[in-house]
């Protein structure tokens, strides 16, 4: 018996050895996260595969989480993976609300310690892809600098007014720019900091689900604000 698990460890050590670095590698520095819902869109949408620096915030111990060096904190307009406070689940959001920050909504247009945020026309084109464009109304927020699109749903319930909520030391308001059609922070409370498990930079590759899963070429390698 000895003999042979010995044999078999000689054969498969190569195989097995790579996975465990590459699983490493996938828990501690990056990773590339299968995007199942619509609650980012139209920046992120159904299908993507979208590329995680798990290095720009900490560097944790591969499998446990443990922090051995935090670099910096996550910034507002950040789009983040995380682990939702609710059940666990792992989400993709925007960060619009960092510790210290008084965060409100009325009539979903945000403010952040007392200003309202300015929102402008959306890019030539935006959101036109979208198999159902016409429900929505799509704009650009100006969240302090960082420039980004979001899209309403009118005809849609949805919490659209909340706060003033002051944010406490090492959490964070999380929103998806779809707006209206997003389980976050209003749902789900605030995050952690140790709750944000990466940054998201860009897309990978998209595979389209509405169409056999055919490859979105047009979205492969595209840049993410």
């Amino acid at each position: 018996m000895v003999d042979r698990l010995m044999a078999l460890w000689k054969e498969w050590r190569g195989t097995l050895v790579f996975l465990l670095l590459m699983c490493a590698f996938r828990s501690s520095f990056a990773d590339i996260n299968y995007v199942p819902t619509g609650s980012m869109k139209p920046t992120v949408v159904e299908g993507d595969r979208v590329l995680v620096d798990k290095m720009a915030y900490d560097l944790r111990v591969p499998f446990v989480g443990v922090v051995l060096w935090h670099r910096t904190d996550p910034h507002r307009g950040d789009i983040v993976t995380l682990y939702s406070p609710e059940d666990g689940e792992r989400l993709l959001k925007r960060v619009v609300g960092v510790p210290g920050d008084v965060i409100a909504m009325r009539d979903d247009a945000l403010l952040i310690n007392g200003k309202a945020l300015a929102y402008l026309p959306p890019s030539p084109g935006e959101g036109s892809a979208l198999p159902d464009a016409d429900a929505y109304v799509f704009r650009r927020e100006d969240l302090t600098g960082r420039v980004h699109a979001v899209m309403f749903a009118p005809e849609r319930p949805a919490m659209r007014s909340f706060g003033p909520l002051i944010l406490p030391a090492g959490e964070y308001f999380v929103m998806g720019d779809n707006r209206d059609d997003s389980k976050d922070s209003r749902y789900i409370g605030l995050v952690q900091e140790q709750a944000i498990s990466g940054r998201v930079f860009a897309v990978g590759y998209s595979l389209d689900p509405a169409h056999h899963y055919l490859p979105r070429l047009d979205r492969s390698l595209q840049a993410l604000h």
